[in-house]
């Protein structure tokens, strides 16, 4: 797919940045575009989602009065896109992992900002996908920060370099419907992008109560749950699945923060087949559920 720059909103990057901004947070957005004819190869929809997750954690963290900039450049063969703030900076210490899914600069359960830290994560497999690069710096806290796209042009494209992978047939899930179940949307969006990029047909819900009302229009192929979500909680919900449909008819994962031997017990009790513990690799998760769908087609 040949993909201009300027075709995922730069171009009216003030009126799209209004739309991420209300009146408690940065103002004054600069654009800087020195070549808007700009072209690279790949998935419009992914990089855009790129770009705007830089966007949104950049006006995360920016403090009313601060500034946000973005800068579209050539350098060298590649094209280079960066966002820059003046918001909250990152520790030089935390730097390394600011790209590590499920990893956040403050843990704290009562922290200030929410999420898990996913959308980085997300935004580096996108661009690593597309023979890419993306980078942060940062003076420290309180500093800003600045994360640094670049993406090969279009003239001087080559096939992307693969990832290490495992086998081809331990990372296919293609045609397999598989439910994701999770009230956090960071989780939610990542595992789903992980599936979707192994063929899986993904739906995705943020609670209990939803994830009854899907199996209820299409019963999947596979579950992913998360076990703490309000009102209905994984245990809970996987009672009432095992309550309609077999282990054997829909084998369903938990993915979870509750990590220890007490907690995985109780979640096979629910009625869960397998236990995943968060933070998890990329390729655990698809294979786990490969090895899974791979056991249904034996035994059917």
């Amino acid at each position: 797919m040949r993909f201009t720059i300027l075709d995922f909103g730069l171009e009216d990057g003030e009126q799209n940045l209004e739309a991420m901004l209300s009146d408690k947070q940065p103002s004054n957005p600069k654009f800087n575009i020195q070549n808007p004819k700009l072209q690279v190869l790949g998935d419009a929809g992914r990089l855009q989602q790129v770009i705007w997750n830089l966007l949104s954690n950049a006006v995360k963290f920016t403090p009313p009065g601060g500034q946000i900039a973005i800068e579209l450049s050539q350098v060298e063969t590649d094209v280079q896109i960066q966002v820059r703030d003046t918001g909250k900076g990152i520790n030089p210490e935390f730097l390394p992992y600011v790209f590590e899914h499920f990893r956040q600069e403050d843990g704290a359960t009562t922290r200030k900002f929410g999420g898990l830290g996913l959308g980085l994560s997300i935004a580096r497999q996108i661009v690593e996908m597309h023979g890419g690069t993306v980078s942060v710096e940062s003076l420290g806290e309180g500093q800003g920060a600045t994360f640094t796209v670049r993406l090969p042009l279009a003239s001087q494209s080559v096939k992307m370099p693969a990832p290490e992978q495992l086998p081809e047939s331990t990372l296919d899930l293609s045609g397999v419907s598989i439910l994701v179940v999770d009230d956090e949307p960071d989780s939610r969006e990542f595992v789903a992008f992980v599936l979707e990029q192994a063929g899986a047909i993904v739906t995705s819900v943020s609670s209990g109560i939803e994830a009854l009302q899907a199996i209820e229009q299409s019963v999947p192929d596979l579950i992913v749950s998360d076990i703490g979500m309000p009102d209905l909680d994984g245990y809970m919900l996987m009672r009432q699945i095992r309550a309609r449909l077999p282990a054997s008819q829909v084998p369903a994962i938990a993915l979870t923060a509750y990590a220890g031997e007490f907690d995985r017990a109780l979640a096979l009790k629910a009625g869960f087949q397998h236990h995943l513990a968060k933070p998890v690799e990329p390729a655990e998760i698809v294979t786990t559920l490969a090895r899974w769908r791979g056991k249904m087609e034996a035994n059917t």
